[in-house]
């Protein structure tokens, strides 16, 4: 195991002595000693490290004036101050400039080991972060898709199988999870990727007209028919058509489209006559359909004849470790398309969206990483500017 690096800046020689003699036998690291913060920021220039731990009070340039030289060069820096002058408004300060911890003197070892050790943790993971972000590799993206994790290369593979194949395929899964980037890939990938694609938001569409923009209708079919008009089942002939959020369809529409599903035909309202189509079908939905057929709102046999090819979209809450990775193809993106020049997670945030829900999946975070965009005054986008707001003092325990 490589020995973390520790960079230890106080103006007090036995201070250093004592702490080297403890945190490298203890904490498995190598410590490096500055006796002030022009030394300290010599050896920054030199080297990287994974903890800084600094005093505040030292002569010349302080530990705040050293911390917010640091973080200017390296925002994803991790550093603790230290002081024998524990106040709160001090505390607040450094916290305001990046430190991660405040920690006064004299300090009892197991407390400031404890302390340390955490730290050490977040550098871990920032640097563990930054390393998935800047390594995007083609097997992570997918059609719009990215995914690191087991269960995402899984369904990935699902969908290159099931485009092989002409069968109706019913993707599942919570709003945001990407159904309808899924339907997308599986028609990009099959032999009908030249042809139509139609995408219909089911729920969108009112009951009694929803009917007449899937088969279509004949003039005079109803009032206002003035003309014939061709359904979009027709349009998308030889082609795909996408059923999003199916779940949401009335019972009698459900019975049209299971005579189109056994049938292959449709008939336009006002016509007496079926019309042949060749339409691959992909239908979505974020409710649970067992549940809706045992309340009688689900016709069993229509369930069925969607369900033949089923794929799952996992929410994102049990696939974190896709978060950094998605994050940052996600702020690369709309960044881009936003006009507005490099930007970074700033590494509080990007810890903040490790720990969230994400209820509303990967809409929900791409709306943050939008809004974060936006609203950042500078290149970092800070947990203020997406509205996830955490208590600085939280994490900092002021003896």
């Amino acid at each position: 195991m490589t020995k973390r690096k520790i960079l230890v800046v106080d103006d007090e020689p036995d201070m250093l002595n004592l702490l080297r003699r403890s945190l490298e036998p203890d904490l498995n690291c190598q410590v490096s000693s500055a006796l002030s913060g022009e030394e300290a920021l010599h050896l920054f220039s030199r080297d990287t490290y994974d903890l800084v731990l600094a005093d505040i009070r030292m002569p010349g340039m302080d530990g705040l004036e050293l911390l917010e030289i640091m973080k200017r060069k390296n925002e994803q820096q991790t550093v603790v101050m230290m002081t024998a002058y524990a106040r709160i408004d001090m505390a607040v300060e450094a916290m305001k400039r990046g430190a991660y911890d405040f920690i006064t003197k004299p300090f009892e070892h197991e407390t400031l080991l404890l302390r340390l050790e955490k730290a050490l943790e977040r550098s871990a993971l920032m640097h563990e972060n930054r390393q998935l972000i800047e390594t995007i590799e083609d097997g992570d993206r997918f059609n719009g898709m990215v995914g690191k994790c087991e269960v995402m290369q899984k369904v990935f593979q699902t969908i290159r199988m099931v485009a092989q194949t002409d069968l109706t395929v019913l993707i599942t899964g919570e709003s945001g999870t990407g159904k309808d980037l899924a339907a997308r890939a599986i028609h990009k990938l099959s032999n009908r990727s030249v042809n139509p694609y139609i995408a219909v938001n089911c729920p969108t569409v009112p009951e009694n007209i929803l009917e007449s923009e899937l088969f279509g209708y004949k003039k005079g079919a109803f009032t206002h028919a003035t003309h014939n008009k061709v359904g979009l089942f027709e349009e998308a002939h030889t082609g795909t058509i996408f059923l999003d959020e199916i779940g949401d369809i009335a019972p009698s529409i459900q019975t049209k489209l299971l005579r189109v599903l056994q049938e292959k035909e449709i008939k336009p309202l006002g016509s007496n006559k079926s019309i042949r189509i060749d339409v691959r079908i992909i239908a979505s939905t974020n409710q649970i359909l067992q549940k809706k057929i045992s309340q009688g709102d689900f016709r069993e046999d229509f369930f069925f004849r969607l369900n033949v090819l089923p794929i799952v979209m996992p929410p994102l809450r049990e696939r974190r470790e896709d978060i950094p990775l998605l994050a940052g193809y996600l702020l690369k993106k709309h960044a881009t398309e936003l006009h507005q020049g490099e930007k970074r997670l700033s590494p509080e945030l990007l810890t903040l969206f490790m720990k969230q829900e994400w209820t509303g999946n990967v809409r929900e975070m791409e709306n943050a990483i939008i809004q974060g965009i936006l609203f950042s005054s500078g290149n970092s986008i800070k947990p203020a500017d997406v509205g996830i707001l955490t208590n600085g003092l939280a994490d900092c325990v002021v003896d």
